[in-house]
């Protein structure tokens, strides 16, 4: 794990709609098109291997899409490469940062001046949920997985640890882009497992609500 202190001032950053990455988490990455590629191998020839990963905000088509202020690092910790040129990349997340300046230049890629103020626990140990109710939470994800006919393994989510389990669920339910950036600046893990249970219940009611429709 990189030390808060040193982590750096300017980092690439790859805007991904709906891909979230969290402190202490894992994201695996398809990475095919040029300027992402030249973006991976220069990240390489860095000594933190860092990219920020960032929702773009929605603008006016053909215009370079605004990025939200607030973004996770990860750091290259795997990477393969296919016949064809193409990366799979896994990105571990370091920390949460806060854009300061998009930098200008000839980059074709987004790179950014970034600051990591306010966000010095997601470079310590992991997270706890002390204020979690378990079972009422496992129930009410049941009921989502069942209504989205989601399959997974309930046994391993039972006996995950709480931060492992809401952040892996944060990043692998298929939410929209503001509210996985909710998710994102969650400033606690309750406060992230609260906003996740707000969006499965927000998701229910929807899937209610349309069966009453027809």
């Amino acid at each position: 794990m990189i030390p808060h202190t040193d982590l750096p001032k300017t980092i690439p950053v790859f805007p991904l709609p709906g891909a979230l990455l969290l402190p202490r988490s894992r994201l695996p990455l398809h990475i095919f098109e040029p300027r992402y590629l030249l973006m991976l191998e220069d990240t390489l020839k860095t000594s933190h291997r860092l990219i920020g990963m960032i929702q773009p905000c929605i603008g006016p088509e053909g215009t370079p899409a605004r990025l939200h202020s607030i973004g996770c690092a990860g750091r290259v910790t795997g990477f393969s490469e296919t016949e064809d040129g193409r990366y799979m990349v896994t990105l571990s997340g370091v920390s949460r940062f806060r854009i300061a300046a998009e930098l200008e230049g000839f980059c074709p890629y987004r790179r950014c001046d970034v600051h990591w103020r306010g966000f010095e626990r997601d470079t310590g140990p992991a997270d706890h949920d002390a204020e979690m109710d378990r079972d009422g939470f496992m129930r009410l994800l049941q009921r989502y997985f069942e209504s989205e006919e989601l399959q997974t393994d309930w046994e391993s989510l039972h006996g995950a640890e709480d931060e492992l389990l809401i952040n892996s669920l944060s990043m692998l339910c298929p939410f929209g882009s503001e509210d996985k950036q909710a998710l994102l600046e969650a400033p606690t893990l309750t406060n992230r497992r609260e906003t996740l249970s707000t969006l499965l219940e927000f998701s229910l009611r929807g899937g209610q609500q349309e069966e009453m429709m027809q």
